[in-house]
């Protein structure tokens, strides 16, 4: 046997050794993706000028964008199980160009965003601990909780997946302490004020948007999912009723019990309602649970970011030393990379981040939506292991709520929001290029092999030849080489005997 074939076996065989995401961790890990607990939910209640917008908002806005964004995660997820996620819907539908650029706009949010959780965390202990309100203190315990958190995920999915499990189960608990003692005091009519003058419904929106996004972010992990077929919409669904009812419970117990102005409800606030509900042990309790919150939102956005890297490296459109994994097979390149851009990132304020990051999430999910819709049209025998029960009308219709939504919450942007955002998407298209010059030059080694999956399981018995999975097409191969005259065939799987195709 030559050294290709013998590096190919031991490859082969370190990734069926790999430990994979099983459905809890999952549940834990898109939880974190998406909320984390009621943590920065209390300004929905002062832009909505009282508890009934927000309570409302928290009932409604799932249906028409938290409900329709995890039904399309779970079809394509699972049509595409491998790394890289919405990169690879993208690149399908519309093209390697698109694909890139979806991915360079979600990396570079992600970025962004996970740049606010050690800076959180911190916040939250500044008050128990002062010194942190100092530079000389505040920079080192930045780096360290950076380094700290980035060595956590270098030792493995399975390690992070657990931890986010342990963190959830820590970060809600004082929450389902408060909501019991609050209900002797609890008075519903409490639930329905609203003082529509003093509604900021910018800041509303963006509250509600950004607290209930990020849906998709998981899919890039789908490729280190145990069965992603049927794993992905059970997690999915698992994890939509736990973040709903992870903001709702609070905010009924603490608009209920207490007849506080709407104007006090900012972020922390959670903390005094749990002091004024059951006194200081329960607000210190709601401060380290909210402090633990932010390490595991760390955790679940880093490790989508660099196994979303991996994925475009694996696809031709990054140089292969971004898929190169440790021995715990993460991808350490990748993840270095996401952690600079933590550290370099963590100087800009909340609400700069926050406008700033709904308005490129809010791009590439126009862009996810349009894919969906294309897919069903252009590739309608692909092969699906969950597929929405809507034909394409029905499908067209399921999105048509949450894009307008997107297209609002993009019309309040400010105009520097604007600026910035086209800054990145002008430097997203000036790399595409220079990305395919360099492989077209030999500048750096990229991957150009169709990734290849394991045989589907069979139970009745029939021989299934093992080819690249069903929906490996143009976004599968190197998608990079369709502008080097590679022509890339889609690939089908073909059963050789009886028994229908199923998914593992």
């Amino acid at each position: 046997m030559g050294e290709e074939g013998m590096a190919s076996d031991v490859q082969e065989k370190a990734a069926k050794t790999r430990p994979k995401l099983t459905i809890l961790p999952l549940i834990a890990l898109i939880f974190y993706e998406v909320s984390g607990g009621p943590f920065g939910v209390e300004d929905s209640v002062k832009a909505g000028g009282g508890p009934l917008l927000s309570l409302l908002g928290f009932l409604i806005f799932p249906l028409f964008w938290s409900i329709p964004e995890a039904l399309v995660t779970a079809e394509l997820a699972t049509s595409f199980p491998e790394n890289g996620g919405y990169v690879i819907w993208i690149a399908s539908a519309f093209g390697p160009l698109w694909g890139f650029q979806e991915g360079f706009w979600k990396w570079f949010s992600g970025v962004m965003d996970n740049a606010l959780y050690p800076v959180l965390f911190l916040d939250y202990l500044k008050h128990s601990f002062p010194v942190f309100n100092q530079l000389t203190a505040r920079i080192p315990a930045l780096l360290g909780i950076t380094i700290l958190l980035t060595y956590l995920n270098y030792r493995g999915l399975h390690i992070v997946g657990f931890s986010a499990v342990s963190l959830a189960v820590f970060s809600l608990c004082p929450f389902v302490v408060m909501a019991v003692l609050s209900i002797p005091r609890i008075k519903p009519q409490r639930w329905l004020v609203v003082n529509f003058k003093k509604v900021d419904w910018r800041g509303f929106f963006n509250s509600m948007f950004w607290n209930l996004n990020y849906w998709d972010k998981a899919s890039t992990l789908a490729g280190e999912v145990e069965n992603p077929s049927k794993t992905f919409p059970k997690a999915l669904l698992g994890a939509v009723i736990l973040v709903i009812s992870s903001y709702l419970i609070p905010l009924l117990a603490g608009t209920g019990a207490l007849s506080t102005q709407s104007s006090e409800w900012s972020d922390g606030y959670f903390a005094e309602v749990g002091m004024l509900i059951g006194g200081f042990w329960l607000k210190w309790w709601i401060q380290a649970a909210a402090a633990m919150s932010n390490l595991g939102l760390f955790e679940a956005e880093m490790s989508a970011d660099a196994f979303q890297l991996l994925g475009m490296s694996e696809l031709g459109m990054l140089p292969s030393i971004f898929a190169s994994r440790s021995k715990h097979g993460t991808p350490t390149v990748s993840i270095l990379c996401s952690a600079t851009g933590v550290i370099f990132l963590s100087w800009m304020s909340f609400q700069e981040i926050l406008e700033f990051l709904n308005f490129l999430y809010a791009i590439g999910m126009l862009l996810e939506f349009a894919a969906f819709i294309r897919l069903r049209i252009k590739k309608p025998d692909l092969y699906r292991p969950y597929r929405v029960p809507l034909h394409t009308f029905g499908v067209s219709m399921l999105c048509l709520p949450p894009a307008v939504l997107l297209i609002l919450v993009m019309c309040l942007a400010s105009l520097r929001t604007f600026l910035v955002s086209g800054a990145v998407i002008v430097l997203g298209f000036f790399l595409y290029p220079t990305l395919v010059h360099a492989k077209n030059r030999n500048w750096a080694r990229f991957d150009t092999e169709p990734p290849v999956a394991p045989p589907p399981a069979n139970p009745e018995g029939a021989l299934v030849v093992s080819q690249p999975y069903p929906g490996a097409d143009e976004a599968s191969v190197s998608l990079l080489s369709d502008l080097s005259s590679v022509k890339i065939e889609e690939v089908g799987s073909e059963i050789i005997s009886g028994g229908d195709l199923k998914a593992e």
